[in-house]
């Protein structure tokens, strides 16, 4: 089992996904946002602007990387050039903290744009729990595995969602993200109450929080179905659900994320300044 504790953490303050058109207004005045957050496919080359800029940022802020490209969950071996470059990008940068999702987004040969889910068993969390094992021995690092935007649910499913992490943590001693947006989508996709998933979730390891809005559809019998796209405000249920976390928690790190249709820079750091009250409040 990996031994978290002599890293560095985020503080308990809001922080937003940094996108490189707002680097002027955060060097100018960040408002209430205490760090930043990039995904680390973007950062991966070995010069060019923005590693300067990340440079120049990391000088200033706490920097949270976020992978979207390891396919922890996936069935075969992990891709060790693509994790040879994530090690590089954690050498220089030493950020404060790095997660991944539970999901997975190869096969074979191919990569797809979607991180798709799991069947949540003791097959599945063997594989898992062996992949996390060598990134943290590889990174030599703890890593926070996040929760999924789920859509369906498995037949194969022998555990819940928030037995098989809460077992993640015990086999392996990875942190984990809590996207609570991920857990509003999910409840509602699958008829679940999302506070019931909140009241089960191991909150003592969790290292991040984040919200995300969610576009709205409905499936072929008129349901609504919630799709996680990142692309709007929070909506109000999800900030209910946050205030429901961390009166459960305490405070923790909470990053807002919006990476498509990417806003002005005063309304994301709107957005982080009603994270900002949010936390204020426990």
């Amino acid at each position: 089992m990996f031994d978290a504790a002599r890293h560095a953490m985020l503080p308990p303050r809001p922080g937003v996904g940094y996108k490189p058109q707002h680097y002027n207004d955060i060097i100018a005045d960040p408002g209430p946002v205490g760090w930043l957050e990039i995904h680390a496919e973007n950062y991966m080359g070995d010069g060019g602007r923005p590693i300067a800029q990340l440079r120049q940022l990391a000088e200033r802020f706490p920097i949270s990387v976020h992978g979207v490209g390891l396919s922890i969950g996936g069935g075969a071996d992990l891709d060790t050039d693509h994790l040879a470059r994530l090690k590089h990008l954690m050498t220089w940068l030493n950020p404060a903290s790095f997660s991944e999702h539970l999901a997975w987004s190869t096969h074979d040969s191919h990569f797809f744009n979607d991180l798709l889910p799991l069947p949540y068993n003791e097959a599945t969390l063997a594989r898992v729990a062996s992949h996390i094992d060598q990134v943290q021995d590889v990174l030599g690092r703890q890593m926070l595995l996040e929760n999924p935007s789920s859509y369906l649910s498995f037949a194969q499913s022998s555990m819940s969602e928030t037995v098989f992490l809460r077992e993640l943590v015990a086999r392996t001693g990875c942190g984990l993200l809590l996207d609570v947006n991920n857990v509003f989508v999910s409840a509602t996709n699958l008829k679940t109450a999302p506070q019931d998933y909140i009241a089960d979730f191991p909150l003592d390891a969790v290292g991040e929080i984040h919200l995300g809005g969610h576009d709205e559809d409905a499936d072929e019998t008129g349901a609504p179905l919630l799709i996680d796209s990142h692309g709007k405000a929070v909506v109000d249920p999800v900030w209910a659900l946050l205030d429901d976390t961390l009166a459960r928690s305490g405070p923790k790190p909470v990053l807002i994320e919006w990476d498509t249709d990417v806003p002005a820079w005063p309304v994301l750091a709107a957005e982080a300044a009603r994270a900002e009250t949010a936390l204020a409040l426990q």
